[in-house]
């Protein structure tokens, strides 16, 4: 499915190097791994399947379809990839019902950028109804979009989704820089050309060429994103 939101062209009109700011929503924006873990832990305790907490890291940040697919393949479960998505879908969204916390200076991050009228999206590999509901949390206002992983026709690891966020920001990849939180993230956005700053939540993420690795997003603001482009152009 392709997103229906249409193209803004919002770049800064102060002449920084810097078009937009893409981020990650789950353990990047909002503490909400964790709630993951627990729906995808309780559903298939429900069925008699016991998970070690040794697979959270293996399934942490990326697609629904690949993190059931592992955990169907550990547990040997015979519920069907669907039957198992909606289970934990309805769960998840059960428990993020009354609001989610957010991550430390998430909320001083996005006031900052918005202060100055950095374009930013959200992009997620989230469905668009749990997007909404964390929204609700993080403040709509705070984003000129967000793209969901039920909206674009491949989700991350694969670039698409930061491609489509740039696009619609008007923006040039190589002038955005992403913040995320998981390996998968990291990938999906380095393949479409973006630089990337990791401040990691479950998995190591480990410093590379054009990727920047911070323990928090308190660790974050608008000189430091800034001077990430203005390095390399």
């Amino acid at each position: 499915m392709t997103s229906t939101i249409p193209a803004v062209d919002n770049r800064p009109a102060d002449g920084s190097a810097l078009q937009a700011v893409l981020l990650d929503m789950d353990g990047t924006l909002v503490d909400t791994e964790g709630f993951w873990w627990d729906a995808e832990v309780e559903v298939f305790a429900e069925m008699g399947h016991y998970i070690d907490e040794a697979h959270r890291e293996v399934v942490v940040g990326g697609p629904m379809t690949r993190s059931l697919g592992h955990l169907i393949s550990v547990t040997g479960t015979n519920a069907t990839l669907a039957e198992l998505s909606a289970l934990i879908n309805r769960r998840f969204t059960e428990l993020i019902h009354r609001g989610v916390p957010l991550m430390p200076g998430a909320r001083r991050l996005l006031t900052e950028l918005g202060a100055h009228g950095v374009p930013t999206a959200l992009v997620s590999a989230s469905h668009r109804h749990i997007i909404d509901s964390v929204l609700r949390s993080l403040g709509p206002e705070n984003f000129a979009l967000s793209i969901a992983g039920d909206e674009v026709a491949r989700t991350k690891p694969h670039p698409e989704p930061y491609l489509v966020a740039a696009a619609r920001l008007g923006a040039d990849p190589a002038r955005c820089v992403v913040i995320e939180d998981t390996p998968t993230g990291v990938t999906a956005a380095e393949a479409a050309g973006c630089r990337v700053v990791a401040v990691p939540s479950i998995a190591p993420i480990e410093s590379a060429p054009g990727r920047s690795v911070v323990r928090s997003l308190e660790h974050i603001d608008l000189t430091f994103l800034r001077s990430l482009i203005t390095a390399v152009h």
